[in-house]
């Protein structure tokens, strides 16, 4: 099913204006970087519209909308509140939703006072999710991604992305970091996950954390892949505060770091859009290539 009206704010009114009357009289106005899986509008000063994108997102609906009011209680920063859900109609062909607006700055580097207090920060919710009860959350699948699930669901596409970078890459080198992170089996329980700890999902208020944003992915299952901002985001001395903060065992910290070489590798050959603000793909490689050698 493909969407055939633009997704823009004519839509975003009048679909508040057919099955949410009650605010017709608020501004919309679209978010700078209203995300890549979602497109976010601002509908006055406390609300906020998000639409997926596509028919692969829109399953995310109807999750975000069951699962977040059970996991806020239980996490030590501001997560989304679902105020009411849409459904398809005035030309959109999925379910949409409404949350009330979280203030705060996306985590780029500039907002970042303390970058060693906010990774200790973002651990420490990392924690909190884990421990929240998983008995039936929704397991990893298309829905997320398989964020989740076995890394070995992107081997074919990790090695074709390293066959076609060429000399561009150390081939060895990646090739080696990625089957460590395949050999590097989870035995744990499932637990709940993120599913994408990126940047734009993470909001800072004066430098610190304050609220995580967009649980589309999110699933119960190897909390491996919320690890990947540590070479995704982190510089050496900073990805250290995080692991030590966050202690997960080796596997663990291979099979995240698996999770980055992924997409960094996915990104550099061209295979997909880079979708992060600030996302340096060689950047990734280099420090995912740099921590195996130094984690042999």
């Amino acid at each position: 099913m493909s969407q055939a009206e633009p997704i823009d704010v004519g839509l975003v009114r009048r679909l508040i204006r057919a099955q949410f009357p009650q605010w017709a009289d608020q501004p919309v106005e679209p978010v700078a970087f209203g995300g890549w899986d979602n497109r976010s509008f601002r509908l006055g000063a406390r609300m906020v519209v998000r639409l997926p994108s596509g028919e692969r997102y829109a399953p995310q609906v109807e999750k975000e909308q069951r699962w977040l009011p059970l996991l806020a209680p239980m996490l030590p920063v501001a997560v989304p509140v679902p105020l009411a859900m849409g459904r398809p109609g005035e030309g959109f062909a999925w379910p949409w939703s409404v949350y009330a607006w979280l203030e705060g700055e996306t985590a780029e580097r500039s907002h970042i006072g303390d970058t060693g207090g906010f990774a200790v920060s973002l651990a420490g919710f990392i924690e909190a999710l884990h421990r929240i009860e998983p008995t039936g959350g929704p397991p990893p699948g298309p829905h997320n991604f398989h964020r989740g699930g076995p890394l070995a669901v992107y081997d074919a596409e990790a090695r074709r992305a390293i066959a076609l970078l060429g000399d561009r890459i150390d081939a060895d080198a990646a090739i080696d970091a990625w089957q460590a992170a395949l050999a590097a089996a989870w035995r744990g329980p499932p637990v709940w996950l993120h599913g994408d700890l990126s940047p734009g999902n993470l909001l800072v208020r004066r430098g610190t954390l304050t609220a995580v944003i967009d649980f589309g992915c999110c699933a119960v299952g190897d909390p491996a892949c919320d690890l990947a901002l540590a070479w995704t985001f982190f510089d050496a001395d900073v990805r250290a505060a995080f692991r030590a903060a966050l202690a997960p065992d080796r596997n663990s910290w291979r099979r995240g770091r698996g999770w980055a070489l992924w997409k960094a590798l996915i990104v550099s050959a061209g295979m997909t859009a880079n979708t992060q603000p600030g996302f340096d793909p060689r950047f990734v490689v280099s420090q995912v290539l740099a921590d195996h050698v130094r984690d042999r």
